[in-house]
């Protein structure tokens, strides 16, 4: 059984193939497994035998179709809307945590907090929201705007979304449904509370027709790390993800991070920072370089430079050279956080074009480790001995391969190391993060009218 100390948290982001921009093509990769359903039960059951908090799916609302020619050689633009995805995995896994990402701008609160409400009481208490703001321009085309929202207004809306949600999902208190047959009384109306939401973004009645989840809340997760997005994430994350290339860095981040929390009266155990880490897992350091090496041989120039534009904030770098410098990078309307991130990488290591989408092309942006258990381990312990992280998002290099790997070699070494537990504390998502379960406000409120 886990001991009582501070132990590492573990989320499998999961990707159609993996991580790496060339997963597809590894010789033991699932080339169609984005719509399969199967290949996803298996890699969530590795990850659940290998007990990890959950499970993770990132998202996007449209094709990236800027560059057809490298569009076309990677495997992003068929799979699952992660919602019903998860639905279904959570009928075949008991324990570890169901985490969907959901943007705040093309999307409706009630719709949102009904569907993740929905998911929690299928799975008994296991759904999370990854809460984001939409960053490309592709997907507002698909919803009726011309252009993408403005950076600032997006944060604001997401702002407000979030009241909305939380608010519908304390329509119900916990103990609101009675069902009982002989006295004819369904629920209490006493317990029922109507939202009447009226802001600047939001006109929301209520209540959900959700009862409450299991959880109280389903987990609210972030991924932000702009300023706008680290002080929404100290409002309102219990957990976040996020992407670091140095230890200082991390440092920064989580000090930052855990030193917003105070104003908004929260404890800084109640929210988990979990940079991605892209782990290439390896007996020997030989066989690991081997693994990434043979990754790395089957990326296309095209789907490189295509990938490093993209994330560098839809900017066109076809007219550089690829063996040049990364140039000045134009304020983007994109994600700030990962822009700034390249750039500050390419300088530090004077990498040119070609040297950086090599680079990012299995971590985008993350941690790139390749190495024995052992090796990976000791990084990891650093990270989380030394306040760079809680836990760590594990972002495969293929599937399912890459996943076992680092089920079957690191997860032991972090076990023998006492950082990682060999059992589930408890049966909901909350429990097993170490998680408060939080209240309804409106039996808070009624509590201290009570007490005067």
């Amino acid at each position: 059984m886990s001991n009582n100390k501070r132990q590492i948290k573990l989320g499998a982001f999961l990707m159609e193939t993996g991580h790496h921009i060339a997963a597809w093509r590894h010789p033991d990769a699932h080339a169609g497994g984005g719509l399969d359903f199967a290949h996803y039960a298996e890699v969530a059951k590795i990850a659940e035998r290998a007990k990890f908090d959950t499970i993770f799916f990132a998202d996007s609302v449209s094709v990236r179709d800027t560059n057809l020619a490298s569009l076309s050689r990677t495997a992003r633009a068929d799979h699952f809307e992660p919602l019903t995805l998860l639905s279904a995995l959570s009928v075949v896994t008991q324990n570890i945590g169901l985490i969907a990402t959901v943007s705040t701008t093309f999307n409706e609160p009630y719709n949102l907090a009904r569907k993740f409400a929905s998911l929690d009481h299928l799975s008994g208490g296991r759904s999370g929201w990854n809460l984001v703001t939409s960053s490309t321009e592709s997907e507002a085309l698909n919803f009726s705007f011309e252009k993408h929202p403005d950076h600032a207004l997006r944060y604001e809306r997401a702002r407000e979304f979030y009241d909305v949600v939380a608010g519908l999902w304390d329509s119900w208190e916990d103990d609101a449904f009675l069902r009982d047959k002989e006295s004819g009384v369904y629920f209490d109306p006493e317990k029922l509370h109507v939202l009447n939401h009226r802001g600047k973004h939001f006109q929301v009645r209520g209540p959900l027709n959700v009862a409450r989840s299991p959880q109280g809340w389903p987990v609210v997760v972030q991924a932000g790390a702009s300023d706008a997005g680290r002080e929404l994430a100290a409002q309102t994350a219990e957990v976040i993800f996020v992407a670091h290339q140095t230890l200082e860095e991390a440092q920064t981040f989580y000090r930052d991070i855990k030193g917003r929390l105070p104003k908004y009266g929260r404890h800084a155990d109640h929210l988990k920072i979990m940079p991605g880490i892209f782990p290439v897992v390896g007996r020997t350091q030989e066989e690991a370089r081997r693994k990434f090496d043979a990754l790395q041989d089957l990326i296309h120039p095209s789907v490189g430079l295509s990938l490093l534009s993209t994330m560098s904030g839809e900017v066109d770098l076809s007219s550089y050279p690829v063996d040049g410098p990364l140039p000045e990078l134009p304020e983007t309307n994109g994600g700030k956080s990962r822009q700034r991130l390249l750039f500050d990488l390419a300088r530090r290591e004077n990498l040119t074009i070609r040297d950086l989408y090599l680079r990012i092309a299995g971590a985008r942006g993350h941690q790139q480790v390749v190495g024995t258990p052992e090796g990976i381990a000791d990084q990891l312990q650093q990270w989380f001995e030394e306040e760079g992280a809680d836990g760590f998002n594990i972002m495969s290099p293929w599937l399912p391969g890459g996943l076992s790997d680092f089920a079957e070699l690191v997860v032991p070494e972090l076990q023998r190391r006492g950082l990682f537990r060999t059992e589930y504390e408890g049966h909901t998502l909350r429990e097993n993060l170490g998680l408060p379960r939080p209240q309804n406000r409106h039996v808070q409120q009624q509590r201290q009218e009570a007490a005067g």
